[in-house]
């Protein structure tokens, strides 16, 4: 792996990755758990549904899970597309023909800000592999709620299941880098009072450049205040749980 790509190699892969691989040319990144013997758990909308925003993005973003023939199933999966939430499927159908990504844990600022795309990295540390595959499997059998693009999506379950932080404040994004990205892009262009300071295109393009940088850094699940570390049963047997119950479960350890 490298700054500008995480690609990895299958035989590289162990239990309790978070992985991706991006869709629609590079529209944006689909986010799973490897779970080993070439398994993945991953959270999805289910094929043919739209992701229901209410936005221009229905019409560009589709589900992650592609759709089969009902009478060409896959082998090793099945009739898995036919579902939502959290599905297992193998690892050649979450990639539906994409490459092989690794998202990395624990980096530092410096590269953090250096990666030119968010949803590929956080500054938070990842919990051991066995926590981690605990998670996912739970979620399986139990949900991780209603898909949302912005607030509850596919990146957002992997990294729960890697690092068990929840966001508190319903006045944000999820913990989801690429949602981040996507508004800290749009703020950089049309929110900037620094805009009017420089007339040159290569000013505005630093000016948005920096503001574009800056957000990701302060929205990244490893440096916000607004978040909390909840065990996945806490979680499933209490999925309305308020702000100040989150909050409560802080300094919570899983059992």
């Amino acid at each position: 792996m490298g700054l500008f790509s995480n690609k990895i190699k299958r035989e590289e892969l162990k239990a309790g990755d978070h992985i991706y691989s991006w869709r629609n040319a590079y529209v944006y990144a689909h986010h799973g758990v490897y779970v080993g013997d070439g398994m993945v758990i991953h959270f999805t909308r289910g094929a043919g549904q739209e992701i229901g925003t209410g936005t221009v993005l229905d019409r560009i973003i589709f589900s992650s899970s592609p759709a089969r023939p009902s009478d060409n199933p896959c082998p090793r999966c099945g009739d898995y597309w036919r579902d939502d939430g959290v599905i297992l499927s193998c690892i050649d159908c979450f990639l539906y023909g994409g490459e092989l990504y690794l998202f990395e844990y624990d980096v530092s600022p410096a590269l953090f800000l250096a990666k030119p795309r968010g949803g590929t990295c956080t500054l938070a540390k990842s919990d051991p592999p066995e926590d981690v595959v605990h998670r996912a499997n739970f979620l399986l059998q139990n949900g991780f709620g209603v898909y949302h693009v912005f607030n509850n999506n596919c990146e957002d379950f992997a990294i729960y299941c890697k690092t068990g932080l929840l966001v508190i404040t319903s006045l944000s994004v999820g913990r989801s880098g690429q949602a981040a990205s996507l508004l800290a892009a749009v703020s950089a262009v049309v929110s900037s009072p620094l805009r009017y300071l420089t007339t040159s295109c290569t000013g505005l393009a630093a000016v948005g450049y920096g503001m574009y940088c800056a957000s990701g850094l302060v929205s990244d699940i490893g440096v916000r205040r607004d978040v909390a570390k909840v065990p996945v049963e806490r979680l499933v047997a209490h999925p309305s749980l308020d702000d100040a119950s989150l909050a409560s479960d802080s300094n919570a350890k899983e059992g």
